[in-house]
């Protein structure tokens, strides 16, 4: 099984990132603030106003080393990447799945199944961890047709009809799970985000995607190909169709536990004048602490009968669509926590 190699979270404004021997140094001016071993990365995410030399751009690149540019807040600007790797048979095989809405359709199912069911036994978890609670078990009951209907969506639009009021489902008992004060959630809102629990949903979904990304560019796939989001220019369709797998139990997970914990306060985000409100400074270190250390815990891959870190469940997929797409597995197995 592939290590779970470090990420880099550059947050310091006006950083500069170059290469030293086989390090990583990390500057602000004339001061060095660290130095890192190039060997224990696998990706490095920078945010706001970071530099990278040319020449350790070029030594990422040769090292498989992902490199992204983030804004300050967190929004996805640029992927740093060299030649492509895997198998040109593999992309080809998957572009021809794409094109094929029946064998694409196929697979979208299963991911959107694997989301629905894992919203669901997130919200009964809740009702056996704190009582029957009226709302989550109607909430529930929704999640269970929806996965019913979900496994027979005769095409794209309707399977992601019956994924959009999945969602409504779930993301209407959301502020239930709720205990910490001064939060409030009154539905999913992206772009941009107005409240602090949307910033931070948003902002764990833009990591896992780029987690997804990273692992579908490593098993060979291309990223910006999907089943279900279909193609968009600058869009990663097939990291978007991936991410669907592990927002309840990963992402919405983590966010309710940094509120609820109150490792997250209030007073870790700033409003803008257009209304949208950003994790501040200090709360997104909070953020990609705790993101790092959430990846580190391990779990056991019903699949693959094995303990996997859970920053390498996007690999595990990805290298498991990949047989499916090559023909080595009659069915892509969809991650469904337990």
């Amino acid at each position: 099984m592939k290590k779970l190699l470090n990420t880099l979270y550059i947050t310091r404004q006006e950083a500069y990132l170059h290469k030293e021997r086989e390090t990583i140094v990390i500057k602000q001016g004339d001061q060095k603030l660290a130095q890192f071993p190039s060997l224990a990365l696998e990706n490095i995410h920078c945010f706001g106003r970071v530099s990278v030399s040319p020449f350790l751009m070029g030594y990422l690149t040769e090292q498989g080393i992902g490199l992204s540019f983030f804004t300050e807040y967190g929004r996805f600007l640029a992927r740093v990447q060299g030649p492509e790797t895997g198998n040109v048979l593999l992309r080809r095989s998957q572009y021809r799945w794409a094109d094929d809405e029946e064998k694409s359709l196929s697979v979208a199912r299963l991911m959107i199944a694997a989301k629905i069911a894992n919203s669901r036994s997130a919200l009964q978890r809740e009702l056996r961890n704190h009582g029957e609670q009226p709302e989550l078990k109607k909430a529930v009951d929704s999640l269970a047709a929806s996965l019913r209907n979900a496994r027979h969506a005769s095409s794209r639009a309707s399977l992601m009809g019956i994924e959009g009021d999945a969602a409504n489902s779930y993301f209407g008992v959301l502020q239930t799970r709720i205990r910490a004060k001064g939060f409030v959630f009154n539905g999913r809102i992206r772009r941009p985000p107005t409240d602090p629990v949307n910033a931070l949903l948003s902002f764990a979904y833009s990591m896992i995607t780029q987690d997804c990304v990273s692992a579908l560019q490593g098993v060979g796939l291309d990223s910006y190909v999907g089943f279900l989001h279909q193609d968009r220019p600058g869009r990663p369709g097939l990291a978007l169709d991936l991410i669907e797998e592990f927002r309840a139990g990963w992402a919405d997970r983590l966010v309710l536990t940094l509120i609820n914990r109150q490792q997250l306060k209030p007073k870790d985000f700033t409003e803008e004048a257009s209304g949208a409100v950003r994790l501040s400074d200090d709360g997104r270190k909070t953020f990609l602490t705790h993101y790092q250390e959430k990846k580190r815990e391990e779990l056991l891959h019903p699949y693959l009968k094995e303990k996997v870190p859970i920053g390498l469940l996007p690999y595990c997929q990805a290298l498991l669509l990949a047989r499916h797409l090559r023909g080595d597995m009659q069915f892509y197995t969809p991650w469904i926590q337990k």
